[in-house]
């Protein structure tokens, strides 16, 4: 095994910083994984049992690290939308279209939302995805009961 590479001392100091910044979880975690490497000489499996991290992991961060810069160590977490076929605006602009019928009582039919999705989308798509994001903008699926109680 090769011997890990180095980090200056100004990059050392920049971590310590960093470490003390850190305004999440997972930003610290990160930065500790180099911090620890860096001031401690820990290897990479000591550092995965101090962060609670696996060792390939840490192995990653460090490389990215020293592959791509700091900006690897703070950033976006993970989640949100990545694969979505509109943008919430736009998602939000197809529905306006749908809320003076649903304000005067109408029924609206699914059917014809998902084909307006279609053709804003440009692409098929399956009618969960439409209920989903019928949920995601608050629309509730309100049926008139079959019979009274």
């Amino acid at each position: 095994m090769r011997p890990a590479r180095p980090l200056s001392e100004a990059q050392q100091q920049r971590l310590g910083t960093l470490l003390r910044q850190a305004k999440t979880k997972a930003d610290f975690q990160r930065i500790q994984c180099l911090w620890l490497r860096a001031t401690l000489k820990l290897t990479s499996a000591e550092t995965a049992l101090a962060v609670g991290w696996s060792q390939s992991s840490v192995k990653n961060i460090q490389s990215r690290y020293l592959r791509e810069g700091e900006h690897v160590l703070l950033g976006k977490g993970r989640g949100g939308r990545r694969y979505s076929n509109l943008t919430w605006q736009k998602e939000d602009e197809l529905l306006s279209s749908f809320l003076a019928k649903a304000r005067a009582g109408g029924v609206l039919v699914v059917g014809e939302i998902k084909a307006a999705y279609e053709r804003k989308a440009g692409k098929t798509v399956p009618k969960s995805t439409v209920y989903r994001m019928l949920a995601r903008h608050g629309w509730r699926k309100i049926v008139p009961r079959p019979r009274p109680a």
